[in-house]
């Protein structure tokens, strides 16, 4: 099956999933309040739904546009903006009705649902498939460096022994913990068997961000070929799985880390590739595309090994997996008010390809866990229209002792709403962009 396909219906499956149980999130406690919800829908049904069907109070249903899903509460202003019904005598059914404690316990329901869930996803996953780490034993080749690394005392062949002066079980981690974590020093052990802890500078993230070197650290692998992408440079060119690559552009390549300098230094222009295979020397021409890619990826070295962890295991692990992505989440998200940050921002395109191409549940229930908890982080930002400005309104209530009037929230409301279109137009905007510059239309 076609791998847009397959990361289509991945993402419809794990969308839906996410937003069926975040609306459950505001719809239980609103029943446990004896509060009426006369709507809970998947996707939005603008006009008319695709299924409807009422049962007790409330009509349950499908929308046709696929942007979220919604409960329509009694009593509240949202992104229906039903004035007629604000404009009545408050009915003791009603969200406006309810004690300010009992209507936020209404409001954080959906993103509780979906970090609880994100944490519980995380968990069975360790107790199921357990954790992959490569140590320094799984590297014997270690990594190539950035040259900007270099400066501190880093060397090509570097294995990474410890962090912050502990233990470092998973190498491949390194630039992750760079770019999102406090890392104060790294000890390595170099190829000459030297082993020397080295000092980091307190704003490293902040200087691979500007400079543009997110992976500064990576690992040694040797030239052989493992995947060609037919419809990309080298598989046009005819190179196959297996080739092992002697020069690119008249230049030696010893590792792989050599071939993506050379390809990107040479973006739409004809080179020679000189490769091995089955014992004869065999040379092609092949042109790299306009962000330097040549559509391969080398057969690893490396040994990736796996733990495994009973069911108390995987639960404090899981936790603890759960609670390092958030974090990291939310370390990363100041630079999206950056000039670059909003460039890289991404729409509904950006999170289907966080799916894998082939169907594979370790993968699928890796990302949906990781959609549920940026689900839960973005929905609590207090913005109007989003779970968080409903909240941020109700703690000013709570603390003022003052409600805000019906004209504020309606307007608050439509700011907020326009915002979040704007902000759905723009990352999906930067998708489609992506998507034809990629495709070389304009070439």
């Amino acid at each position: 099956m076609d791998p847009f396909i397959v990361k289509a219906i991945q993402l419809i499956l794990s969308l839906s999933l996410l937003i069926i149980l975040h609306e459950l999130g505001h719809f239980i406690p609103a029943k446990l309040f004896k509060t009426r919800v006369e709507k809970f829908f998947l996707f939005f049904d603008v006009k008319f739904a695709l299924f409807k069907k009422k049962i007790g109070e409330t009509v349950y249903g499908i929308g046709w546009l696929p942007l979220g899903g919604y409960v329509k509460i009694s009593g509240m202003i949202d992104e229906s903006m039903d004035k007629e019904q604000m404009a009545q005598e408050p009915k003791e059914w009603e969200f406006r009705s309810k004690p300010a404690w009992q209507r936020l316990i209404i409001m954080l329901g959906g993103v509780t649902v979906n970090l609880v869930l994100g944490f519980l996803i995380y968990m069975m996953i360790i107790f199921v498939w357990g954790t992959a780490f490569v140590g320094p034993e799984q590297m014997p080749e270690g990594f190539a460096v950035n040259d900007s690394f270099k400066e501190y005392g880093f060397q090509d062949g570097d294995r990474i022994l410890k962090l912050n002066g502990e233990e470092f079980q998973n190498s491949l981690d390194i630039n992750k913990y760079l770019f999102m974590r406090d890392v104060n020093s790294i000890t390595v052990l170099h190829q000459d068997g030297e082993e020397q802890t080295i000092d980091i500078p307190e704003d490293i993230g902040t200087q691979m961000w500007d400079a543009g070197i997110m992976q500064p650290f990576v690992p040694i692998q040797h030239p052989v070929l493992d995947t060609v992408v037919a419809d990309m440079a080298a598989g046009k060119a005819g190179l196959q799985k297996g080739d092992s690559i002697i020069s690119l552009n008249n230049e030696e390549i010893g590792y792989w880390h050599d071939v993506a300098p050379i390809a990107t230094n040479n973006k739409e222009k004809e080179i020679e590739v000189v490769f091995k295979r089955d014992g004869k020397i065999l040379s092609k021409k092949l042109t790299p595309d306009d962000d330097g890619k040549l559509g391969i990826a080398p057969l690893s070295d490396i040994k990736i090994e796996r733990k495994k962890y009973g069911f108390s295991g995987s639960i404090s692990e899981g936790f603890k997996y759960g609670y390092w992505t958030l974090r990291d989440y939310v370390a990363q998200f100041q630079y999206v008010f950056t000039k670059k940050g909003a460039t890289q921002l991404g729409g509904f395109g950006a999170i289907g390809g966080l799916f894998p191409d082939t169907w594979n549940w370790y993968g699928f229930w890796n990302t949906t866990a990781l959609i549920s908890i940026i689900l839960a982080f973005m929905n609590i930002l207090p913005i109007p229209a989003l779970d968080g400005g409903h909240v941020m309104f109700l703690i000013y209530e709570m603390v003022t002792g003052r409600k805000p009037n019906d004209k504020f929230m309606e307007v608050a409301q439509m700011v907020g709403f326009f915002i979040l279109i704007a902000l759905v137009l723009y990352a999906n905007g930067n998708d489609i962009y992506r998507a034809i510059r990629d495709s070389g239309i304009f070439n």
